[in-house]
C-alpha cells in the first residue's frame, strides 16, 4: 500500500462492497476453531456467538485507523493484519503484523480509548469482531477467557520490549535476521514460513525495501531463506539465528 494520510484513511465497513458479514454454523466453527475460545465448553461458544461478528475485508481494506474510536476485540481468523502508523517524516511505519490465530485491538477493549494505530488487510482475512459493550460484561463470566486475553497481552509487553533491545543493540541486518525467525515462529504455516512482503518486513526495522532484498538475496546465496510471492521460506533457521548474535 502506497504512504497515506491518518486523515485519509476509512473503515472499510463504509465501502459496503468489499465487505461480508459470516452467519450461522461457520461463525461458530470459526470462533471454536480459534485459539483465544477453543478451551469453552459448546454453550459458551454458542453464547459468544450471538456477539460476535465475522467480517471479510479485501486486501488493502482499512480496517481501523489511527484516532478511531476503541470499540472492541478483534482476532484473525484468516489472512493477516498489518498494525501501523507514520513516522514523523511521512512515512509508513509497521508496528506489529498480526497472523491467523492472533488477536488485536485488545488495549481498546479493555480501555474503550481511541485506537492507537492504523489496521490494514495485507491479504483478503476474515476477522472477528467483538464489541467492548459486550465482551467486557462476558469476561466478567468466563475467567478463562480474561486469563488467556492477559497472556495475549504479557506477550506483546514482552515482545515490545525486545524490540527496542533490539533496536538499542543490534544493527539492522540483525534485525532483520530477527524479524524474519519471529514471524515464522508465529506462523501457523509452520515455524519456516514468513507471510510478509519485503517491504513491510523493512518496515518493521527502518529498513528501505532496496536494503532489504539486498540482504535478503544475500541469505538466498547462502541457502539460508527461499523467496516466493508474498513471503519467503526460511530454510537454515540456525545460521540465521547466529547471524542476529554476530551483529549485537
Amino acid at each position: 500500500m502506497n504512504h497515506f494520510h491518518v486523515r485519509e484513511l476509512r473503515p472499510a465497513a463504509v465501502a459496503g462492497d468489499t465487505l461480508r458479514v459470516v452467519k450461522g454454523s461457520t461463525k461458530r466453527d470459526l470462533l471454536a476453531g480459534h485459539p483465544l475460545f477453543s478451551s469453552l465448553k459448546a454453550e459458551e461458544i454458542d453464547r459468544l456467538a450471538g456477539y460476535a461478528r465475522i467480517v471479510r475485508f479485501a486486501r488493502s481494506d482499512v480496517i481501523f485507523s489511527k484516532g478511531d474510536e476503541g470499540s472492541g476485540l478483534m482476532a484473525v481468523v484468516s489472512g493477516g493484519v498489518k498494525i501501523g502508523s507514520l513516522s514523523a517524516e511521512g512515512k509508513d511505519v509497521v508496528l506489529n503484523i498480526i497472523q491467523p490465530g492472533e488477536v488485536f485491538g485488545e488495549i481498546a477493549l479493555l480501555d474503550g480509548r481511541p485506537r492507537t494505530a492504523n489496521a490494514i488487510a495485507m491479504h483478503d482475512s476474515e476477522i472477528l469482531v467483538l464489541e467492548r459493550r459486550d465482551f467486557i460484561p462476558y469476561l466478567k463470566q468466563a475467567p478463562e477467557v480474561g486469563l488467556t486475553l492477559l497472556a495475549v497481552l504479557c506477550d506483546r509487553l514482552r515482545r515490545t520490549s525486545e524490540q527496542v533491545e533490539d533496536v538499542l543493540f543490534l544493527d539492522v541486518s540483525g534485525r532483520l535476521a530477527k524479524t524474519i525467525l519471529r514471524l515464522a515462529m508465529r506462523s501457523r504455516q509452520g515455524n519456516r514460513h514468513v507471510r510478509a512482503t519485503q517491504k513491510e518486513i523493512g518496515q518493521m526495522i527502518g529498513l528501505s525495501r532496496e536494503s532489504t532484498n539486498k540482504q535478503l538475496q544475500c541469505w538466498v546465496r547462502r541457502d539460508w531463506i527461499a523467496i516466493e510471492k508474498g513471503g519467503l521460506i526460511i530454510k537454515n533457521a540456525a545460521a540465521l539465528e547466529r547471524f542476529a548474535l554476530d551483529h549485537l
